[in-house]
C-alpha cells in the first residue's frame, strides 16, 4: 500500500512540475501577462521543478525495474510450481502402477480434454479410453475426474511434500423433505 502511495505523490509530483514547464510556455507564447517575480524566485521554481521531473524519472525506473524483478520471480516460481507438478504426476503414477498408455490418458484427463478428444489424439476408440480412465481411478482409489485432480492440488498445497492418500468422502446426506414428499404424506386426523 506504501508503493501506491509512493508512486501516487511520485505521479502528482512529476504533473505539478510539468504544469509549471508549459504553464510558462504558455503564457509567454499566448502573451498572457503574469504577475511580477523576482528572477532569483522565477530561477529557484525552474530549478525546483527540473529537479521534481529528475526525480521522477528516477523514481519511475526504480519502479520499473522492481516491477519487472517482481514478474521474474514470479515467473520463475510458476516454472518452478510447473516442474513440480510434473514430478508429482510421475511420481503418482508410478506409485499407482499405470501404464504407459494409462499415463498419457490420466495426463489429458487431468488437463481436461472430454473421452472423445482423448480418444481422437491416441488414436483409439472411446471405449478404450472409457475402460483406461476406469481403471486409473480404480489404481488412484477415487470415484471420477476431479478427485483424480484433487489429488494433485491437495499434494501441491502441502508443505511436507510427502504424498497421502485420497480422504475417505464422507457419505451422502440424506435428503431432506421437500414439497413433493410433504404432499404425499397423509393428511393428520382431526378429532
Amino acid at each position: 500500500m506504501a508503493g501506491r502511495g509512493l508512486l501516487a505523490a511520485l505521479f502528482l509530483a512529476q504533473f505539478l512540475c510539468a504544469f509549471f514547464f508549459v504553464s510558462d510556455i504558455l503564457t509567454s507564447v499566448l502573451g498572457i501577462p503574469f504577475g511580477p517575480i523576482p528572477w532569483a524566485y522565477r530561477e529557484l521554481m525552474e530549478l525546483g521543478a527540473a529537479l521534481g521531473l529528475i526525480a521522477g524519472l528516477v523514481l519511475g525506473g526504480l519502479a520499473l525495474t522492481r516491477a519487472l524483478r517482481g514478474r521474474h520471480h514470479a515467473e520463475e516460481r510458476l516454472r518452478r510450481a510447473s516442474g513440480a507438478f510434473m514430478d508429482l504426476l510421475e511420481e503418482r503414477f508410478a506409485e499407482w502402477g499405470l501404464t504407459a498408455a494409462e499415463r498419457d490418458v490420466a495426463l489429458f484427463a487431468i488437463k481436461g480434454l472430454t473421452g472423445a478428444e482423448i480418444a481422437r489424439l491416441r488414436n483409439t476408440s472411446e471405449g478404450t479410453v472409457k475402460a483406461q480412465t476406469n481403471a486409473i481411478y480404480r489404481k488412484a482409489g477415487v470415484p471420477g475426474r476431479p478427485q483424480l485432480l484433487s489429488l494433485f492440488i491437495e499434494d501441491l498445497m502441502r508443505d511436507d511434500g510427502a504424498i497421502r492418500p485420497m480422504p475417505e468422502l464422507p457419505p451422502p446426506a440424506p435428503a431432506l423433505p421437500g414439497p413433493e414428499t410433504e404432499a404425499a404424506k397423509p393428511a393428520p386426523e382431526r378429532a
